[in-house]
């Protein structure tokens, strides 16, 4: 009974695909050659704009996650990216090297998102400023002004062995970068056992300038 309801759903799927290409097959059969030759260079403005673009990130040091040296940095870049994401990390703290794994590869994906990260005992007036607390933290920025944080591993499933694409779901969450997939639905194998909450901003608080670590072994 199930495998029967499942191949109408297919054939139906099918039906609707086929449907959709016969209509787009039958606008460019109606289109005359002015009308193909300025959709051709429509497409092909399209690609233009998307390479240039494409090489103003690269330019702006997109691409790759790199380490910035001091808090002066971290303002200049912020300044010159629309979306950024700031690891701030200490080298004793093992989650940290978790994070940097995901990132390295977030960051060569998602060319749209500059990925930073910056040692908190470098930077303690721009912890204490946005309120950086736990470690590892990520600082999300947009425009300029920071939009959200992701802090410890609460928000990725609470566990070490989160995925990358888990990491990019919470991060498409906040809008910081383009995520494909499904907003609504976490890629946790349980979600009734980690949760969805995410950390609010005004629940982190800075005492000093001692910082807790999220990770059991530091």
């Amino acid at each position: 009974m199930f495998s029967k309801v499942l191949e109408n759903q297919l054939l139906q799927s099918a039906k609707l695909v086929e449907e959709h290409l016969d209509s787009e097959i039958q606008k460019l059969d109606q289109m005359d050659e002015d009308e193909l030759e300025h959709l051709k260079e429509k497409r092909l403005e399209a690609l233009r704009k998307a390479q240039q673009q494409k090489q103003e990130w690269l330019s702006k040091g997109h691409g790759e996650y790199r380490e910035i040296p001091s808090e002066r940095e971290f303002f200049q870049e912020v300044k010159e990216s629309k979306k950024v994401v700031c690891h701030f990390y200490r080298d004793s703290t093992f989650r940290c090297k978790i994070l940097d794994r995901h990132l390295v590869i977030l960051a060569k994906k998602h060319l749209e998102t500059k990925f930073l990260k910056l040692n908190v005992e470098k930077a303690p007036f721009l912890c204490e400023r946005l309120r950086i607390k736990v470690i590892p933290t990520l600082a999300l920025l947009k425009d300029g002004k920071t939009q959200d944080y992701v802090v410890g591993f609460t928000d990725l499933g609470n566990t070490d062995d989160f995925t990358t694409e888990t990491l990019e779901w919470r991060l498409g969450c906040s809008d910081i970068l383009n995520y494909s997939g499904n907003l609504m639905e976490p890629p946790f194998q349980s979600q009734k056992k980690f949760g969805t909450n995410f950390t609010k901003l005004e629940k982190k608080t800075i005492r000093g300038k001692k910082y807790d670590s999220d990770s059991d072994d530091d």
